[in-house]
């Protein structure tokens, strides 16, 4: 077990009852009201900085900078890190691109502060923290609805990533989606 330094980082994915995290357009977007988005601003605002890979950071850089409202506000101003080794220079405000290799550059900003990291999604980035010990917790937001689309990489599933998790919470939302709170205990 590696002791805990400095920063954590929880990774926030919305996922269908089949495991699938990807193609949100065919089961994702019938749930969010706004209590989902209220939980969404608060995970938000907590975090000091927001994690991601370079396919989420071209998502959102493309989404984000052109919306209103106090969710726009709060992700368009704050510290964005992008894991990309070949993501230039960015064009969204206040992103910055880690140099290296993922898990050292993630163990040096780990050390920098305190201040929590949150991720949207589960992808490779996510997967790969959760793998080296560096994802503290991970919100999965399960929803009622069999997406019934995408292959492995589109999946909670990661072949060889075996991992005992905590369950330190859930909450049921009024839509039926459960967001279940999972500790990793070797981080």
């Amino acid at each position: 077990m590696t002791a805990r330094i400095g920063r954590t980082i929880s990774a926030s994915a919305f996922v269908s009852l089949d495991g699938v995290v990807n193609h949100m357009e065919k089961w994702h977007y019938d749930y969010v009201d706004d209590e989902s988005d209220a939980l969404a601003l608060e995970q938000l605002r907590a975090a000091g900085a927001l994690l991601m890979g370079r396919k989420t950071y071209e998502v959102y850089a493309a989404t984000w900078p052109d919306r209103d409202g106090a969710y726009a506000d709060a992700i368009n101003a704050m510290p964005k890190l992008v894991a990309s080794t070949t993501l230039g220079q960015p064009a969204w405000a206040n992103t910055e691109v880690l140099d290296g290799e993922l898990v050292q550059s993630i163990r040096a900003l780990r050390a920098e502060d305190d201040a929590p990291i949150l991720m949207h999604g589960y992808g490779p980035v996510a997967k790969a923290l959760l793998e080296a010990d560096l994802l503290d917790e991970l919100h999965l937001w399960v929803h009622p609805h069999l997406a019934g689309v995408g292959d492995e990489s589109d999946l909670v599933l990661h072949q060889g990533l075996t991992k005992k998790l905590d369950l330190t919470g859930t909450r049921t939302l009024a839509s039926g989606v459960v967001v279940l709170t999972l500790r990793n205990p070797g981080s």
